[in-house]
């Protein structure tokens, strides 16, 4: 300090050194005042010695704040006249130390007063000084009245107003800049360009602009196209901005950057992935910003392989300590459902910001773990980081997914402490908390609390009511926003049109479809896959098509809602032919339309094509979708392929009862019941769940092969699990019993159904029918009518076959015509085949004949073959032949044909016909079925063919056969075999050719069982006349019960006589 003691002594002297002169400024300027002496003592007196120093010190002392607002007026009390430089110098210490925007001002007088206000540099200083305080008007006269104006001096203006926002001012200086001949550089564009970017500016524009920047020669430089490529892909014209990041010859890493970035945001993922492995491969190291882009675009198409192989790259090139990238590792684990490798990346950061802890709280609360979440937030207050709105938004939700109302009215407190309270997303999410927690009322209080005009709270409360199935309030609600004109978005309208679907009021949906068509939304991608949603769930399958079709475009939950419609209501072929048309239109399906797919291939059993959709599945990453597992396990099974059935049976979860439904019924379905019971059996022993859909399955697999007993077991389970009362699964044990053979516990358990619906009747009604119980049939469906449940179709195939088996005719035509004229139900081919049945029994061929040409619809095989094998049993072979005729053009290769007609030749002795018809059979190589019979004994399934010598007890059987024959030709039965061969047969065949398998069945069972228990026989034909009349006395001399079902229907035998009444 000793260099400064001169300048102490010069303040306490009166005199004025004459070396001063020639010191102080140099002196002063290089080393500047020291802190202990006071400027504003100093300042004066160094003044008075000449400008020189005024100018000099006046650098330094600027940074004496207190003194800063005096200096101006202490140089005009010393009658001083400040320079440029001097004023410049000011300003300068203006800006340094963030002098008021008065002291500038006053400065800015001084310059007008002193006549300076034409030097450029000080027009420069005030210009920037107007900026720095933020004073936009008097930057503008500044640089409105600049003598003369630099090209920095414009891009300062430009990148102001650009930063306020002011497009249209942006615009017009750029114009007016042009229009005085001043050439733009990369800094205007860049202005120009960034102004583009914080507001909606029209694409021709950006394309003006862009072409000034061509003009410019400017298609190179980074600092103009990097913008301009940002600029492109936020308003989704990214293959221009790829044309401009291909027209750079040097990239720089924001290059980079902003391209993959544009690609990730405008759903070209796949590329945006591509171009980060070509910028790898060139050598460029990659940025944090750069691994954040890509990591979002492995997030947004759910490849968590691709993400682990970044992840990989990440720790490789050092940037797994980096928290923009470890924050978009945690945001993709969590969207992935990687929690263990989101929360190990977490652990492992050393530095962790709000985001951080923002992600990981959110998508813990998507996930449903609010308590993690919450443990979380303590942690984050632990480190020093205080929660945002993002992160209280996140908390309540939490609330709501777990139903933690109480917690959540301490968030609701908390939020409101913090200042929060009016946020719209914490408003947002309070308000769905009280919604999903069912308190409408404080939801409702909240609600009219808070800021009205934020359509998403009206949409919250739209949901809420919904939730409730509250429609007339939430009708109200919609009706009040259109009398406050709040404007609907995407969201309003599909929250009303779920409620309507949950409730199925398609009137209200259809003037809600109105008002959509009134706001423009019809175009809306959401809107409208709700719409179709909506119609295709409450049966308008053809108004859901036509919206689709119109307005739908490419939006695959449109299309995948159809199919998901198509394959609720059974159109399987609809559904596939609409997810082919999807395809078609190079839509690629989600997961939701492949499962739907494969579902419609189950109804179809189209396995060739549901394989294809499995290894489409299999290509696009769906394959482990649980409800695609479940599909293909549906759809396995229902196509009979038991090994491949369980193989995907084994890739789903071990405890989802779907799955195991899927295997019982898919199963049951294509015939492997003996397979579907073992599935349920093993399911009971796993300790899986069943429900109503398993028990009817099983049931359904009991009453198929008519397993008493096992249906009996199968219904003892439903007992002691509650099932009991479900009206389905008594249903379905009703059909079991009927099957069975059992008509009397069918009964029983139809009177202790207590809800009986349309299903209990037809089951009643169909059973009393294939007994021969017509007389209860019939009964039964006046009850029904009675009982104000409205018939369906098969009801009345129910009733026709009643009255069929009982010869009621007339009746019968008469309950025919009474489907359209009293029900509304148009006859389908079943109940013609029932009214040709009926015709034929009574012998009325010829009328059955002009019946079946009468028809609006085609006759079907069935139809003819009924008319056919009535014609063999009156040996009526005009129309037999009639018959045949039509039979073999619709089914050539269908053996039943030619055995009908073989049978028909035979009983009308035209043994020439009969063996040229058996000679075409093979020739065309047709194939008789082999009549076959089953019976059960000691809990195994035996089963017997004609003349059949292969059982272990074959020679017992066959002599108890002789035996029961010879007792039943004692009181009168007489052996009728021969019809169908003429005499030289008589003599060539094997005596044990005419034993039926059914004759030996029946003489198994006879031995083998207790006399207590009826005899209960299948047969896959029906049964011969020669047969049924065995039977009859047999059932007497045996004294026993005998019940055989055949092809068509079942026969009580007792006491000599059969329920059928020998009319079958």
């Amino acid at each position: 300090m000793n260099k400064y003691i001169w300048l102490v002594r010069l303040w306490h002297s009166k005199e004025e050194p004459m070396f001063l002169r020639s010191v102080s400024s140099s002196f002063i300027f290089t080393h500047g005042v020291p802190r202990k002496l006071k400027t504003r003592t100093v300042f004066p007196t160094l003044c008075g010695t000449r400008r020189a120093s005024f100018a000099a010190i006046s650098v330094y002392i600027s940074e004496d704040e207190s003194f800063q607002e005096k200096r101006i007026d202490s140089v005009e009390n010393r009658g001083i006249r400040p320079n440029h430089q001097t004023l410049k110098w000011l300003l300068e210490g203006c800006l340094k130390t963030n002098g008021s925007l008065d002291e500038g001002r006053k400065l800015h007088s001084q310059i007008l007063k002193l006549g300076l206000d034409s030097n450029g540099c000080l027009s420069e200083k005030l210009f920037d000084f107007y900026l720095f305080k933020g004073d936009l008007y008097g930057a503008f006269k500044v640089f409105d009245e600049m003598p003369e104006r630099t090209i920095f001096t414009w891009n300062k203006m430009i990148k102001e107003l650009a930063s306020r926002n002011l497009i249209g001012e942006v615009f017009g200086l750029f114009v007016r800049m042009v229009s005085e001949n001043v050439t733009p550089n990369e800094g205007t564009f860049s202005g120009v360009l960034e102004a583009c970017r914080g507001g909606s500016v029209a694409f021709d524009v950006v394309e003006q602009i862009h072409a000034r920047i061509l003009y410019q020669g400017l298609r190179d430089s980074t600092v103009v196209c990097n913008p301009l490529i940002d600029l492109y892909s936020r308003n989704g014209f990214v293959d221009l901005a790829r044309r401009v990041f291909d027209g750079l010859r040097l990239k720089d890493h924001s290059s980079w950057v902003a391209m993959i970035s544009g690609l990730s945001k405008n759903e070209c993922e796949a590329e945006a992935i591509r171009l980060f492995c070509d910028m790898y491969v060139l050598g460029i190291m990659p940025t944090p910003y750069a691994f954040s882009s890509v990591l979002s675009a492995c997030k947004k198409i759910e490849s968590l392989e691709i993400g682990e192989q970044l992840h990989g790259l990440v720790l490789k090139l050092g940037f797994s300590s980096d928290t923009y990238v470890c924050n978009a590792l945690v945001s993709l684990y969590f969207h992935l459902g990687n929690l263990i490798s989101a929360e190990h990346i977490f652990s492992n950061m050393s530095q962790r910001d709000a985001v951080t802890y923002n992600t990981l709280i959110n998508g813990l609360s998507q996930c449903g773990y609010g308590e993690k979440a919450m443990e979380l937030f303590k942690r984050m207050h632990l480190d020093g980081l205080e929660p945002d709105s993002n992160t209280l938004a996140s908390l309540v939700v939490a609330c709501s997914a777990d139903g933690t109302l109480f917690r959540g009215q301490q968030l609701h407190a908390y939020t409101t402490k913090l200042g929060f309270a009016s946020n719209n997303k914490i408003e947002g999410a309070l308000l769905n908390l009280y919604a999903k927690c069912a308190d409408i009322e404080t939801a409702l209080d909240y609600f009219l609390e808070t800021e009205v005009e934020n359509v998403v709270l009206w949409n919250v409360m739209l949901v809420a009511y919904g939730l409730l199935d509250d429609l007339r309030n939430s009708f109200r609600i919609f009706r009040q926003m259109q009398i406050e004109e709040i404007v609907p978005n995407q969201y309003t309208y599909p929250s009303i049109l779920k409620t309507c679907i949950r409730l199925g009021d398609l009137e209200l949906g259809e003037q809600i479809h109105s008002q959509i068509i009134k706001t423009n939304f019809q175009l809306n991608a959401y809107v409208c896959s709700v719409l179709i949603d909506m119609y295709a769930k409450l049966g308008k399958l053809d108004t859901a098509w036509d919206i689709l079709i119109r307005f739908a475009g490419k939006d695959v939950v449109s299309w995948t809602t159809m199919i998901a419609g198509y394959t609720q209501y059974n159109f399987d072929n609809k559904a596939l032919t609409t997810f082919r048309q999807m395809l078609d239109r190079g839509i690629r399906s989600d997961e939701v339309g492949l499962t739907n797919a494969v579902s419609a291939c189950a109804g179809l059993q189209a396995l060739k094509e549901g394989q294809q959709i499995h290894a489409q599945a299999c290509v696009s990453g769906f394959s482990s979708d649980l409800p695609f597992q479940n599909a293909l396990v549906t759809l396995y099974s229902r196509c009979g392929k038991i090994e491949e059935s369980y193989l995907a049976f084994e890739q789903t979860e071990a405890g989802d009862n779907i799955a195991w439904n899927a295997l019982v019924s898919g199963f049951q379905q294509s015939g492997n019941n003996e397979e579907a019971l073992r599935v349920f059996v093993r399911m009971n022993r796993e300790g899986i769940d069943s429900n109503n859909f398993t028990f009817g399955s099983a049931v359904k697999a009991a009453s198929e092969t008519a397993n008493m007993k096992q249906g009996k077991q199968v219904h003892a389970v439903i007992t002691k699990t509650g099932y009991d009362s479900e009206t389905e699964v008594c249903n379905a044990l009703i059909s079991m019993y009927a099957k069975c053979g059992s008509i009397s516990d069918a009964e029983k358990q139809f009177l202790e159904v207590s809800t009986k619906n349309e299903v209990s009747w037809n089951a009643i009604i169909n059973a009393y029918s294939k007994h021969g119980f017509g007389s209860e049939a019939l009964d039964s469906f006046d009850q029904m009518i009675h009982s104000n449940v409205r018939p369906n179709h098969v009801t009345l195939v129910g009733v026709l076959s009643a009255c069929s088996h009982i010869g009621l005719v007339d009746k019968g035509i008469a309950y025919f015509e009474s489907m359209n004229s009293e029900y509304g139900l148009s006859p389908k081919p079943e109940h013609y085949v029932c009214v040709v049945d009926m015709l034929t029994r009574a012998g009325l061929l010829s009328r059955a004949k002009e019946f079946i040409q009468e028809m609006p619809i085609k006759p079907d095989a069935l139809v003819w073959r009924t008319l056919l094998s009535a014609c063999v049993v009156h040996k009526n072979m005009e129309i037999g032949e009639f018959a045949a005729h039509h039979l073999l053009e619709l089914e050539p290769e269908d053996s039943a044909t030619y055995v009908l007609l073989s049978n028909l030749y035979a009983v009308s002795k035209k043994w020439d016909a009969r063996d040229l018809t058996r000679q075409k059979m093979k020739e065309k190589g047709v194939k008789k079925e082999p009549g076959q019979s089953w019976i059960e004994v000691k809990n195994s399934i035996h089963s017997f063919y004609v003349g059949d010598q292969n059982h272990p007890l074959a020679d017992e059987i066959h002599e108890y056969f002789q035996d029961l024959t010879k007792r039943a030709s004692e009181i009168g039965y007489v052996q009728d075999c021969f019809s169908l061969l003429n005499e030289l047969q008589h003599e060539q065949k094997d005596p044990i050719i005419f034993i039926h398998s059914e004759k030996l069945a029946i003489s198994f069972g006879l031995l083998s069982l207790p006399a207590t228990v009826p005899i209960n026989v299948m047969k896959n034909l029906r049964v011969c006349n020669d047969c049924h009349a065995w039977i009859k006395f047999v059932s007497k001399v045996s004294n026993r019960e005998i019940i055989v079902r055949d092809a068509y229907r079942f026969h009580h035998f007792e006491g000599g006589a059969c329920s059928c009444k020998d009319y079958w």
